[in-house]
């Protein structure tokens, strides 16, 4: 059988992928829809395996890299979910306080992707904590199906409290300078969003195709970095209502909408990676975290 490349892979697949991974499609219906795919030297366990995310070979920077120091720590979430677990990471060498940055993961809890972004976002000199919005109902079990399981267990408005601790956790580690912001992706971009709305000492938000707020937008203070994927209709749809919204009430924000790519294009363990896309508006977040946090 021969290798399968992003290119023998149509849109519609991406899309079904799209609607299983936010729970719009149960697995079954996922794989039976899935099956009508499996064409031409296509199987359904061999598309099944090329869109499923490799941790196992994809992870950028590893957790022992001598560069950084990177450990679990837990923090207080009185109005979330109580004690919870987090990957801290900064610089292995450093001179005086840094910069923050809360990084907020997908439906799924934290797993090996978002704790390598927590270390690359620390390899850039910052110190960076990401949360595990599962560590009340034992934490990211090991893989991203059944964490979006246990994910749709928790109450968004708890886990939303979870980030809004981890923000105060490191806005006042001794490591920190105070200057705090957020960067996250899918759930992790509503809840950049809303830590927006709900923390007026929040330096920056990064949400990386992330649901919009629709309520007390005149609130936020952080500058806004958005990041968007042209072909994530369903995300896209709240984008102009929010725009509005910011330009109305003379908030600071940047969006970005990259071409012929989907949602997830920055999550390079999954084909809808896009290396371009994903290097760009990489390069476009340190350097606005590196502006409105200095």
């Amino acid at each position: 059988m021969k290798k399968i490349t992003k290119e023998d892979i149509k849109q519609e697949v991406f899309d079904l992928y799209d609607d299983y991974a936010h729970n719009r499609v149960n697995r079954r219906l996922f794989m039976d829809k899935l099956a009508t795919y499996a064409v031409g030297g296509l199987t359904v366990g061999s598309l099944l395996s090329f869109i499923s995310p490799d941790y196992v070979k994809k992870i950028q920077i590893k957790q022992e890299d001598p560069r950084l120091k990177s450990e679990y720590i837990t923090y207080n979430s009185p109005k979330g979910g109580g004690e919870m677990k987090a990957l801290l990471s900064k610089p292995a060498e450093t001179k005086g306080k840094i910069s923050g940055i809360v990084v907020v993961h997908e439906n799924r809890g934290l797993n090996p992707h978002i704790e390598d972004v927590g270390r690359r976002a620390a390899l850039e000199g910052f110190i960076s904590l990401a949360p595990d919005a599962l560590t009340p109902l034992g934490g990211y079990p090991g893989n991203d199906d059944e964490g979006r399981e246990l994910q749709q267990k928790r109450d968004r408005e708890e886990m939303l409290q979870d980030f809004i601790a981890a923000f105060h956790y490191l806005k006042s580690h001794p490591d920190c300078n105070g200057k705090v912001g957020v960067v996250g992706f899918c759930f992790g971009g509503w809840i950049s969003n809303m830590m927006a709305v709900r923390l007026p000492d929040l330096a920056a938000a990064v949400p990386f195709y992330g649901g919009q707020p629709t309520e007390d937008i005149e609130k936020i203070e952080a500058p806004l970095l958005l990041q968007f994927a042209e072909l994530d209709k369903r995300v896209n749809a709240g984008w102009p209502a929010y725009e509005s919204a910011l330009k109305k009430h003379n908030k600071e924000y940047t969006a970005y909408i990259y071409p012929k790519v989907n949602h997830g294009f920055h999550n390079d363990t999954t084909p809808r990676y896009d290396r371009d896309a994903a290097e760009l508006a990489w390069s476009r977040t340190i350097e606005f975290f590196r502006d409105k946090l200095s």
